[in-house]
C-alpha cells in the first residue's frame, strides 16, 4: 500500500493471514465469508456511519449478515488496531473507560478510493449470503451458530464426564422440546 489518502485496497495473493476468516459453506472465496481486507473495508464503512465499540462492531455486522456471521474479538480488534495504525480510524475515550473507534478523514478517502468493493459487500451483506438459511429469522441462525460454537468449545476442553454429558443432553432435550412447542 502507498503512503497518504491515495492508498488503495489490494489484497496480497496469499489468503491465509490473520485476517482472512470468516464460516460458511460454498462462499465465494474458498468456503470463506470475507476476502483478505474485506472486513476491514467493512468495519470501516460501519464506523463511517457511526463511532462504535468493537462489540457493536461485532453486533453490526452479525445483523448485516443475517446471524450467519459473527466475528469474534480476537479478529475484531487486531482489523481495528490496523484502521488505527493506518490512520484510517482513531480511538476515542469513551465512558467505562471503552474504546470507540472513529473515522479519519484519510479513512474517509480509502472508502472513497474503494467505493466499489464496499458497495459490492454491502450488496452481498444485504441479500441472501453465504451462510444464511432462507425463511429463517436472523435470532434464531444465530442462536442455532451460537449452540454449535459452544458445543465444538465444551468438547475440545476433553472428555465429558457422565454428569456434564447429562446435563447437555438435558439442556438440548429441553430446547428441543421449546422449539418443538413454539
Amino acid at each position: 500500500m502507498g503512503c497518504g489518502p491515495h492508498r488503495h485496497f489490494s489484497p496480497p495473493d496469499d489468503r491465509s493471514g490473520p485476517f482472512h476468516h470468516g464460516h460458511g459453506r460454498g462462499g465465494r472465496h474458498r468456503g470463506r465469508l470475507f476476502d483478505y481486507g474485506e472486513l476491514r473495508l467493512l468495519l470501516l464503512a460501519i464506523i463511517a456511519d457511526a463511532p462504535s465499540h468493537g462489540y457493536e462492531l461485532i453486533k453490526t455486522v452479525e445483523e448485516r449478515f443475517g446471524g450467519s456471521y459473527s466475528p469474534s474479538p480476537g479478529v475484531i480488534y487486531p482489523t481495528l488496531s490496523w484502521l488505527d495504525d493506518m490512520g484510517y480510524a482513531v480511538i476515542e475515550p469513551a465512558k467505562g473507560g471503552r474504546k470507540r473507534y472513529r473515522i479519519t478523514q484519510e479513512g474517509k478517502a480509502f472508502l472513497d478510493a474503494n467505493r466499489a468493493a464496499i458497495d459490492e459487500l454491502m450488496a452481498r451483506a444485504g441479500g441472501r449470503g453465504p451462510g444464511r438459511r432462507e425463511g429463517v429469522p436472523a435470532p434464531v441462525v444465530r442462536a442455532m451458530e451460537n449452540l454449535k460454537l459452544a458445543m465444538r468449545l465444551r468438547l475440545r476442553q476433553g472428555d465429558v464426564s457422565e454428569e456434564a454429558a447429562e446435563a447437555i443432553a438435558a439442556a438440548l432435550d429441553l430446547a428441543a422440546r421449546t422449539v418443538e412447542k413454539s
